[in-house]
């Protein structure tokens, strides 16, 4: 688990990254995707957006007022991309790094001169 601190409004507020978290966060992209591409169908998934917030924001300490709550979706969102694209970048490097020690070790000795 993470612990992310976000301010709003002065506030101060501590996120707790779990992957429950990370998921509802993608939940929500797919579901703003969704109602952007075809908004007669907004009606249909608003309840599932406002269900998905609610369930971001309670991940959230202390209680997050409806005045930040939109600000806070935000910051959230914002906090699981860098994390994200930290994650992926530190795959990335491990995959090379495991990928050169692989070419290393089977690489063909050179013979000696005698």
């Amino acid at each position: 688990m993470i612990i992310q601190e976000i301010t709003l409004n002065g506030k101060k507020y501590r996120l707790t990254l779990t992957d429950q978290v990370l998921s509802d966060v993608r939940r929500l992209k797919a579901l703003y995707n969704a109602a952007y591409e075809d908004p007669e169908s907004f009606e249909e998934v608003s309840s599932a957006i406002s269900d998905t917030i609610n369930q971001i924001s309670s991940a959230v300490e202390p209680s997050v007022s409806d005045s930040d709550l939109d600000g806070l979706i935000q910051s959230v969102m914002k906090a699981v991309d860098e994390k994200s694209k930290e994650t992926e970048e530190a795959r990335a490097k491990h995959a090379a790094e495991e990928k050169a020690k692989a070419e290393k070790n089977t690489a063909k000795p050179k013979k000696l001169k005698k």
